[in-house]
Formats: structure tokens, C-alpha cells, sequence
């Protein structure tokens, strides 16, 4: 079936879906500042302590995020049909899978847990509180498994402002719990750590409540019975599998190149270590914002290949990429601009202060190129399940060339921590020259859903 692409009629849809994502984005990314200032008022050792405690708690992430971006594709272009059967087929195997990890995890982190933080720190104090965050917070494992699958099926059947919906009251309420308990307000005991772990377990809590009430509301277009989710077509779970198992890898790797970013430029100084963990969880906000517009071109491209349309999804995603170029390099501009007043909002040196407007200058300059990366692997080419290429682009020009480049520029050049970070986006220019090639040759456009 051949549609006319309308311009206008795109554009309008691209804001009602992206608007949303970009909006729970930012209330994510401002979230996870806020909680840091409000541990960080308890001391050091406390705000150290929390940062320790969520390492495992990001590593579980990464993977249940590759699973369901792999999943997501389905999703997407199962919509394209209104195929709402198959649909919730993926949400089951899905929740299923990720309760199998969230089991795991929550093991690990109850039976081991001195053992996963002492990974992280040696100091005792520090381990100390790590322990109690990590303990209490377990059990979010388990509950990531059922409400995670719930707002990717929201997503990716254009349901999107359920998801933002959620994700303001998870904010209220972790803000509010995290208020009461940590500091001890209202008559509640000052728990401090524990505290912070209760408000997030409070917040999971809600999330579940939230997603499982709009999951089954009558006006949500793949309600069905619970054992509706289940009973799956064992073709159809080997063609998730083999989609996701690439996005799964890419993401875990892609996560653990950032974080030797981090290892690289604190053998610089604690100064530099400082200013680039301040720099990233104030241009995050801008980061987030951005990229909704990948999350979207996963959910519209997939819709289009769904249906079988090649020559609309082409021109569909040429003009994701126009919007993405426009987008990067506004927002970009905007946070070099404001780079100054921005820089002063965490408590640093003036050295801190200094490279924290200068680090953000250097993300925000070249957002256009990080983003159009984003759109690429993370939107276009995952949605037509060309998903071991964006691995293979991704890991290689992470781990190839990043990661060295960041040592190499911090351990043996000297550079200051601004300049190290430049070096080392040169990887995304690189990297935007071949998922650019790969998409002029549209190998990428393809449906997965055939004879499902």
C-alpha cells in the first residue's frame, strides 16, 4: 500500500509522539540531578555511597534496555499491521525474560553483595551504605520486569503520553519520599541512604501500579486477558531473540565504553573527574530531549516497514534526518550559550567551573553528529532489524577508537580533561560516515514480520 507523504502531516505527527518521549525524558534526567543534590546534602561518603550502589544497578539496565529495543521493533511494525495479537505476545515473552534477569540480579545482589561493591570502592564506610542502598533496592529488578515491557508496548503503538504520564508521577513521588526520609521530615526517622533506596523501591512501586492500570483501561489498543500475553509462536520468539541478542550487546558495551571514559579522564584529576560528571548530568537534560526524536523514528520508520511501504519509509527517513540536523544543532547552540550560568549549579572549584562550561561547549558543538548516530542506530536502522550491523558500527568505533583515543589524550598527551574529551569525539564523525553509507544503501529497510 502506497501513501502520499505529506510533509505537514509528518511533521505533526513526528511532535505528537516526540513531544512526550522528550518531555519523560527530561523529568528522567532531572530526576536522577535532583536525587544527587539531595544525597549530596548529606555528605561525601553518602553521595559516594549511592553512586557505588546504582553501578549494578545501571548494568542491569543496559541489558534489559537491549532487549527491549530489540523487542521494540516488533512491536513497531506489528502496529503497522494492527497486528494487537503479536503485540502482546512480545510484552509476555518479554516480561517473562526480564523476570528471569531481574531473578538473577536480585540473587546476586542478596547473596553477594559485599562482594559486587567491594568491585567499586574499598572504603568501608562508603561500602557500608552501598550495601544498605543496594539491598533495599532489589527487589526493583523484579518489578522493571513488568512495568519496562509495558512502556516500550505504550511507545511503540503511539501510545505516548502514557509513558510521560508515569514517569511524572514517578518523579512526585520519589522526590516526595526521598524528601520524608532521607532528612527525616514529618515525623519520619531520618534514614539518610536507606532513605534514597526507599523512595526510588517507592517510586518502581508506583510505576508497576501505573502501567499495569493502563495496560488493562479499556482504551488501551492492546488490552487483552493476561493469557493473552502468553502462549507464544516459537518462530516468532527465535526472530526476537536473534534482533535483540546484537541490540543487547551493543548497549551493554556501549555502557561500559562510557564508563571508561569516566576511568580515563579521572586519572587526570579529581577536579577533572568532577567537572566532567557535573557537565554530563546538566547537558543530560539537553541529551534526552534530543534524542526523543531517535526513539520516535524507531516507532514511525518500524509502523511504515510494517505496512510494507519501502517508498514512503525512505522518505519518511530522509526527513528524520533533516529534523534530527535541525534539532542537534539547535539544542546544541543553546547549551554552548547558556554554558556559563549552567556550569555554577553544582559546588565546584573554580578550575570545576571552568571545565564544566568548556565540557559542555564541546558536547554541545558536536551534538548534531552525536545525534544523527543516535537516530540512525538507536531509530532507523533498528527499525528494520539491520541490528548486528549498528552493533558491529557501534562497538568498533567505541571500543576501537574512543576508548584508547580517551587514554591515549588523558595518560600519555596530558590533555586537559576539555581538550581529552575532544579527541575522543572524534569517534562520533567516524562513526556518523558509516551508518550515513549504510543508510544511502538501504539494506536496512527490512520487515521482519513476514509470514508472522
Amino acid at each position: 500500500m502506497q501513501t502520499e507523504f505529506d510533509t505537514k502531516q509528518v511533521n505533526r505527527k513526528l511532535a505528537r509522539i516526540a513531544t512526550p518521549i522528550a518531555i519523560q525524558g527530561v523529568v528522567s534526567a532531572t530526576l536522577t540531578m535532583v536525587d544527587n543534590i539531595m544525597v549530596g546534602l548529606l555528605g561525601e561518603t553518602e553521595l559516594a555511597a549511592v553512586g557505588v550502589g546504582s553501578q549494578l544497578f545501571m548494568v542491569h539496565y543496559l541489558v534489559l534496555f537491549g532487549i527491549l529495543s530489540g523487542s521494540a521493533t516488533f512491536m513497531a511494525q506489528f502496529y503497522g499491521t494492527r497486528d494487537m495479537k503479536n503485540i502482546r505476545k512480545v510484552i509476555g515473552f518479554d516480561a517473562t525474560l526480564l523476570a528471569v534477569l531481574g531473578a538473577v540480579f536480585f540473587i546476586l545482589t542478596i547473596g553477594a553483595t559485599g562482594m559486587i561493591v567491594s568491585i567499586y570502592t574499598e572504603d568501608p564506610a562508603v561500602k557500608v551504605l552501598a550495601m544498605q542502598y543496594v539491598r533495599i533496592n532489589s527487589v526493583s529488578f523484579l518489578l522493571l520486569a513488568f512495568s519496562a515491557p509495558l512502556e516500550m508496548a505504550f511507545k511503540a503503538t503511539q501510545q505516548v503520553r502514557i509513558p510521560m504520564v508515569v514517569s511524572a508521577a514517578v518523579f512526585v513521588t520519589n522526590i516526595i519520599v526521598n524528601y520524608i526520609l532521607i532528612f527525616g521530615k514529618f515525623g519520619a526517622p531520618r534514614l539518610g541512604v536507606a532513605g534514597a533506596a526507599l523512595g526510588t523501591l517507592s517510586a518502581r512501586i508506583v510505576e508497576v501500579i501505573l502501567n499495569a492500570y493502563y495496560c488493562f483501561r479499556e482504551s488501551n489498543e492492546f488490552r487483552g486477558s493476561i493469557r493473552s500475553f502468553f502462549g507464544w509462536d516459537p518462530e516468532l520468539i527465535r526472530r526476537v531473540i536473534k534482533n535483540a541478542t546484537p541490540t543487547t550487546i551493543n548497549e551493554f558495551f556501549w555502557g561500559f565504553g562510557q564508563t571508561m571514559y569516566v576511568a580515563a579522564f579521572s586519572r587526570i584529576s579529581t577536579t577533572a573527574y568532577a567537572a566532567y560528571q557535573a557537565a554530563n548530568a546538566i547537558f543530560n537534560i539537553f541529551n534526552f530531549a534530543a534524542f526523543s526524536i531517535g526513539d520516535a523514528a524507531l516507532i514511525l520508520v518500524g509502523e511504515k516497514l510494517g505496512e510494507g511501504d519501502m517508498e514512503y519509509t525512505w522518505k519518511l527517513s530522509k526527513h528524520l534526518i533533516k529534523a534530527c540536523l535541525l534539532v542537534g544543532t539547535v539544542v546544541g547552540l543553546f547549551s554552548v550559550i547558556i554554558s556559563g550560568p549552567v556550569s555554577g549549579v553544582f559546588k565546584l572549584t573554580e578550575a570545576g567551573r571552568m571545565y564544566t562550561k568548556y565540557i559542555i561547549i564541546v558536547l554541545g558543538a558536536t551534538m548534531a553528529a552525536d545525534l544523527f548516530n543516535g537516530l540512525q542506530v538507536a531509530g532507523i536502522l533498528r527499525a528494520g532489524g539491520d541490528t548486528k550491523f549498528a552493533m558491529l558500527t557501534e562497538m568498533t568505533c567505541v571500543w576501537l577508537i574512543a576508548v584508547p583515543l580517551a587514554f591515549i589524550s588523558a595518560l600519555v598527551w596530558h590533555l586537559p580533561v576539555h581538550l581529552a574529551l575532544l579527541v575522543t569525539r572524534i569517534e562520533i564523525f567516524i562513526r556518523a560516515a558509516v551508518v550515513g553509507k549504510r543508510f544511502i544503501s538501504k539494506k536496512w529497510m527490512n520487515t521482519v514480520i513476514t509470514d508472522l
